[in-house]
């Protein structure tokens, strides 16, 4: 008798635990079918899920001269030179402006692949972060330059080549793709085989940030603004069939003026009929780029959309790039159907 009523609680005590672990069980299910219920009133929405935050094209740039960045976009994208522009105001006095800079003159392309025998454009080379730094002396405009060393390797290409005289600006520019940095220099000129480098002047940009130079202050470009975001790439117009970014471009006569994103004049002239550095121009929307090859519908699209600072005084309508040996300079010509009258100043109290 005694060892039955030992047995019913036995089976008692196993069947209470069975609906404690089925109680715990069921409780378990529903607290993670409802961690994301909201308070009564609140609108229902789908649960968070984490983000993978990549580079635009999620591959790494190449490294060396001229090498493809595979899509990765400088700076971040609310920077001036990633703004979208195609809807902004005209500036009210733009039809004065571009009569000062030649409505008639032709877009001139200056870049392709060699001119007179020597690399026909800006050059630019990536490096690794491991790139050794080494010594910049500076010049002229030492008191307007970032303080070296910069990752400068021996074989960075010298705008116009390295025997290049004063007919050149010998600009040296260089990305370290790993600290996203960008290295230029003017009037660059090697020491010991590029041991060291004297310069005019020399200016470091984060590439992952918006900040300026100091006001009032040139960079190795008369605006005192980078150079490389405003270079026509080859990588970006056969290999992104895409150029998502404004453009550089140099007139004969500027202002005594800058206004932002430029930083610096280089102008004793005050006529304000003359472009300021940093003024932007766009290609007019009505202009019919059809009858173009696609990769120089690419360069139109973007002056559509991005337009092209004015940057420094030289040739009039100079459009800059990358030299590159795979350039058509016969299709790059076609550029040269473009008048200053197709284009149009965006209004200048704009950001």
């Amino acid at each position: 008798m005694a060892l039955k009523r030992q047995w019913r609680e036995f089976i008692f005590v196993l069947a209470v635990l069975f609906c404690l672990t089925a109680l715990i069980a069921t409780a378990s299910k529903a607290g993670s079918e409802n961690q994301f219920a909201l308070s009564p009133g609140m609108p229902a929405q789908n649960p968070t899920r984490p983000r993978t935050v990549t580079t635009s094209s999620g591959r790494v740039p190449d490294l060396g001269p001229g090498a493809s960045l595979h899509g990765k976009q400088l700076f971040p994208p609310d920077n001036p030179w990633n703004q979208d522009i195609s809807s902004m105001p005209v500036d009210p006095n733009s039809a004065n402006l571009i009569k000062s800079m030649g409505p008639n003159d032709v877009l001139h392309p200056d870049f392709g692949t060699t001119w007179q025998g020597r690399p026909n454009g800006i050059p630019y080379i990536v490096v690794a972060g491991t790139q050794p730094l080494v010594p910049i002396n500076f010049g002229s405009y030492g008191g307007e330059s970032d303080p070296g060393p910069y990752p400068v390797p021996r074989n960075a290409p010298i705008e116009g080549g390295p025997d290049s005289g004063t007919d050149s600006d010998r600009h040296v520019l260089v990305i370290d793709r790993d600290h996203w940095k960008l290295y230029e220099m003017f009037s660059a000129r090697p020491v010991n085989n590029g041991a060291s480098w004297v310069v005019g002047s020399g200016a470091v940009f984060d590439l992952n940030s918006n900040a300026l130079r100091p006001a009032g202050w040139t960079s190795a470009d008369a605006a005192g603004l980078p150079i490389f975001p405003g270079l026509v790439r080859y990588d970006e117009v056969f290999e992104q069939r895409e150029i998502k970014h404004a453009l550089r471009f140099t007139v004969p006569r500027t202002r005594r003026a800058y206004i932002y994103p430029a930083r610096h004049y280089a102008s004793g002239d005050t006529d304000p009929n003359l472009p300021p550095m940093g003024m932007r121009v766009r290609l007019k929307t009505s202009f019919d780029i059809s009858k173009y090859e696609p990769p120089i519908q690419v360069i139109l699209r973007a002056l559509k959309k991005y337009g092209m600072f004015v940057a420094d005084n030289g040739g009039g309508w100079f459009l800059s790039g990358a030299p590159d040996p795979r350039w058509s300079n016969d299709q790059l010509g076609m550029l040269k159907t473009v008048k200053g009258s197709d284009f149009e100043v965006v209004r200048m109290d704009m950001r």
